[in-house]
């Protein structure tokens, strides 16, 4: 299948070589060149400007965007609103409000072209693993897509979750539950670096140990003991954690419809903490982050 992959940060560029190591032919554009003519390499079809890309698609066209939240998006779906046809189809891949796509949903619809948003995660491994897709729009145009989905997500990963809006709204949700998750390990092995056996314990081993038939094992324990087989400690980082949205959407939206949320709620004020006080269950959440998504850690102060 044929589609336009406008974005190639971490997640674009990997789930475009995705695509193409599967035979789907990739239309690729990035603000900066360089990254476009990487992927050529491997591939794909360069563009380098939107206009490009919509020339290069063939109708019905598919552009899937893989930009920030915010005003980025938006400024890429009016160029686009403005460039292709009835029943052309955008998705919205990124870490977006749901609130932003029943809005853009609205504006694309005006002109008949479909909307599609796609919550993704998967981090820096999709490549290798696949990516788990939450899938909100209509039901037809999903089915369209599904031979896309299908290959970018492994067996059983990929889902359709309703109506524009919906699979990032579930990705929000998702992503919630991950800050407090996250905090708990954290916070665990805060408690075990602070206490009277700290010398003698391995946190890389204990997090192995964990994953052996533990009710708490998961890929994020995985995850951690990588990041301690690298740094015992993890004194090379500081415990600054950025908070990318997604927590203080599904806070939000908690309020709105009076559900309690707790431990999501301290999870993101502990995030705002971190970021003037640093602790050992900070570096273990940041270092986390690092190791699933590939997000920048602070280096720690050196005495």
């Amino acid at each position: 299948m044929q589609l336009a992959m406008i974005g190639l940060g971490r997640m674009g560029m990997n789930m475009a070589k995705r695509l193409l190591l599967e035979g789907h032919e990739v239309i690729a554009y990035n603000r900066t060149p360089i990254k476009t003519d990487q992927l050529v390499k491997e591939g794909a079809i360069g563009a380098y400007s939107i206009s490009e890309v919509v020339d290069k698609l063939s109708h019905p066209r598919v552009a899937w965007i893989m930009l920030p939240a915010g005003s980025t998006v938006d400024d890429h779906i009016n160029i686009l609103n403005e460039m292709l046809s009835p029943d052309d189809i955008v998705i919205d891949g990124g870490n977006t409000y749901y609130k932003d796509d029943i809005r853009r949903g609205g504006q694309l619809a005006k002109r008949g072209i479909k909307f599609m948003d796609a919550g993704v995660s998967g981090g820096i491994w999709g490549l290798k693993k696949g990516y788990c897709l939450m899938i909100g729009g209509e039901k037809e145009t999903y089915q369209h897509l599904e031979p896309i989905f299908k290959t970018l997500a492994p067996e059983q990963g990929y889902l359709f979750c309703g109506g524009v809006g919906a699979g990032h709204f579930v990705k929000m949700v998702h992503n919630g539950i991950e800050y407090g998750m996250m905090q708990a390990y954290g916070e665990g092995f805060n408690i075990l670096e602070a206490s009277p056996y700290s010398e003698s314990l391995d946190y890389a081993a204990i997090s192995h140990l964990w994953n052996q038939g533990s009710v708490v094992r998961s890929w994020l324990l995985e995850l951690m003991e990588s990041a301690f087989a690298k740094e015992p400690n993890l004194s090379d980082i500081r415990g600054y954690v950025e908070d990318s949205g997604e927590g203080r959407w599904t806070i939000q939206q908690a309020i709105e419809t009076g559900v309690s949320a707790p431990v999501i709620a301290l999870s993101l004020m502990r995030r705002f903490r971190s970021q003037v006080q640093d602790s050992f269950s900070d570096k273990v959440v940041a270092a986390l982050r690092r190791e699933f998504g590939g997000h920048a850690t602070v280096a720690a102060d050196k005495k």
